[in-house]
């Protein structure tokens, strides 16, 4: 999300560097044919094929600018008309329906949000998910354009190609798109889920936007950059799997209903710096009657739930995204020195983390 002020204006200095090509002994044999009688070299026209401005064309009538006035701790004076903040979106239904991030329009004010074509249409409905940070908006419209996800992040590999759309800095500059690659994956940084880290140019106001593969599809949704002197082109995506786990619930109940263990759990110091860890986490408050029921206590450690080992909290947010409140799950514990298993039937409550502790309430 990007703030807009009165005098702001983007001055940009552009290079052109005019470079020589230099032939090779491979590439005269293939691209050059010498004639004898004429004296002259024929140069091959042929060229590789960059994918990359007709996926940059396909994708972007899927990709909207979403604009607004913010509350009073975004703008500096909520009474000038200058003071905006915009972010981006993405079409997921031809009938107005586009997911963003929750950040872009928490206590936005006459949001408004326009699409490729220059048309602009009034945001009807707002469901958001600040745990997940993104968010459903409704506009009335037909005949839109969504996008494509990737069914499975699985396949995506590391120094793969990606591009980035959006609407960076300025609402004048929407469908911005800048090419990098995929850095890292199931990265465990400042959020709930794992996200995918990419060296695309992500600015303020791309957050909500698409990171788009190389077959046109969106392998996730633009969330977040690290923004410090001597940190270049890391950003960071919510994954494709992550946005539809949080769509459909926010499609079918307007909330995303989350399970809960009814724990307070701290995480082994390993795991808190990102080192490689086996160490489970140690219970250190009990929050349910389901916990107490199923004979858990503090100091109690987690090993698993049903059977698929965890170390971190992130591990057990994407364990339960395919989980609702109510169902039963096995838990391996070590419990007064012995190993036991608790049966456990799953509450709803929040993920809320103590900052002096470093637990967090599952």
């Amino acid at each position: 999300m990007n703030r807009v002020g009165k005098n702001g204006a983007i001055a940009l200095l552009c290079g052109l560097i005019l470079m020589s090509g230099v032939g090779t002994a491979q590439a005269q044999q293939k691209g050059i044919t010498h004639s004898a009688k004429q004296g002259t070299a024929k140069v091959s026209n042929k060229v590789s094929t960059d994918l990359v401005p007709q996926i940059v064309k396909e994708v972007s009538p899927s990709v909207v600018g979403i604009i607004g006035k913010g509350d009073v701790s975004q703008v500096n004076s909520n009474s000038d008309r200058y003071n905006l903040v915009h972010g981006t979106g993405v079409i997921i239904r031809s009938n107005g329906w586009i997911v963003t991030n929750a950040h872009v329009v928490k206590g936005l004010k006459n949001a408004t949000v326009v699409t490729t074509d220059g048309n602009s249409y009034k945001i009807k409905e707002i469901f958001t998910d600040e745990t997940s940070d993104l968010a459903l908006v409704k506009i009335t419209a037909n005949g839109l354009v969504p996008v494509k996800f990737a069914k499975s992040i699985q396949d995506t590999e590391v120094g793969e190609k990606v591009i980035a759309i959006g609407t960076p800095v300025s609402f004048s500059l929407r469908n911005s798109a800048t090419v990098g690659v995929v850095s890292g994956l199931n990265r465990g940084v400042n959020a709930s889920y794992r996200l995918i880290q990419s060296d695309t140019a992500i600015n303020p106001g791309n957050s909500g936007g698409p990171l788009v593969n190389m077959k046109g599809e969106v392998l996730g949704i633009n969330t977040m950059k690290f923004a410090a002197v001597g940190v270049e082109n890391m950003g960071f995506s919510i994954p494709a799997d992550t946005v539809q786990y949080v769509i459909n619930q926010l499609m079918k109940y307007g909330e995303v209903k989350r399970p809960s263990l009814g724990l307070t759990l701290e995480e082994s110091w390993s795991a808190i710096v990102g080192l490689p860890t086996d160490d489970p986490l140690t219970v250190t408050k009990i929050l349910s009657k389901e916990a107490e029921k199923a004979g858990i206590h503090e100091n109690d450690v987690l090993y698993s739930i049903n059977g698929i080992k965890v170390t971190s909290v992130v591990d057990i947010n994407e364990l339960f995204k395919a989980y609702l409140p109510g169902q039963t799950v096995k838990l391996l514990m070590q419990s007064d020195g012995d190993i036991v298993i608790r049966k456990l039937v799953l509450s709803r409550q929040g993920l809320i983390l103590d900052e002096e502790s470093e637990a967090y309430e599952l």
